[in-house]
């Protein structure tokens, strides 16, 4: 089974993605880590995605679709995957599907995790990480010992760029423009399923391993 998780940047699709995998004994495919491995291992496509990337250009889909159709063509996504980030757009969703029914595979579920749009903000302008290593924080949900400092290694606290109240909220509306119609599209033939992503991530997990009827971690 190949399961397309869904939903708006801060829900937490990364964290319930490797969770999910792992119940489901199947890969945990992140079009995040396909780039980094090509762009490393200096594959055709990593330098083909590569010359739009320096460009400033946004990765044309017939690359993407080919990193994820050579992953998930590798043996051990031969019972299944959980897809974090891909497909973003209808048109992804459409030949991930064409994918997969060539090679005789079903077409996938999708997982959409719903969180208000305040409460995302929340998560995401609250987030901050330490300058010497990235060590993550939250100005509500994970407070450092000494404020403003990093518990691990004493740096400055700091937020980043993309976490600005500005650069989340175009973010949304990026989501919402692009993203959001896969709702639709899955929605339309009974291929979609919407949980609650605003409870605590093992709440969350629990939810979508009862989902697809896997054994409770509790």
């Amino acid at each position: 089974m190949i399961v397309v998780l869904l939903g708006a940047p801060g829900v937490g699709k990364g964290t319930q993605a490797v969770g999910l995998a792992a119940a489901m004994n199947v890969p945990h495919v992140s079009t995040g880590d396909l780039f980094r491995a090509h762009l490393r291992d200096r594959s055709p496509l990593g330098v083909e995605a590569e010359a739009y990337m320096n460009r400033g250009d946004l990765v044309p889909d017939d690359i993407v679709i080919g990193m994820v159709r050579d992953r998930l063509s590798e043996p051990d996504a031969a019972e299944g995957a959980v897809l974090d980030g891909f497909p973003r757009t209808v048109a992804q969703a459409e030949a991930l599907d064409e994918m997969l029914g060539a090679v005789g595979r079903e077409r996938p579920d999708a997982i959409a995790l719903d969180v208000p749009v305040d409460d995302l903000v929340r998560r995401l302008t609250g987030r901050r990480v330490c300058r010497a290593a990235g060590h993550p924080y939250h100005v509500d949900f994970k407070q450092p010992k000494i404020q403003g400092r990093c518990d691990i290694d004493g740096s400055e606290l700091y937020q980043r760029a993309d976490d600005s109240l500005e650069t989340v909220m175009n973010r949304m509306q990026v989501y919402e423009r692009e993203t959001a119609p896969l709702l639709a599209y899955y929605g339309e033939d009974g291929r979609l399923t919407s949980i609650d992503g605003a409870a605590p991530p093992d709440v969350v997990g629990e939810r979508l391993r009862q989902h697809f009827g896997l054994g409770s971690t509790r």
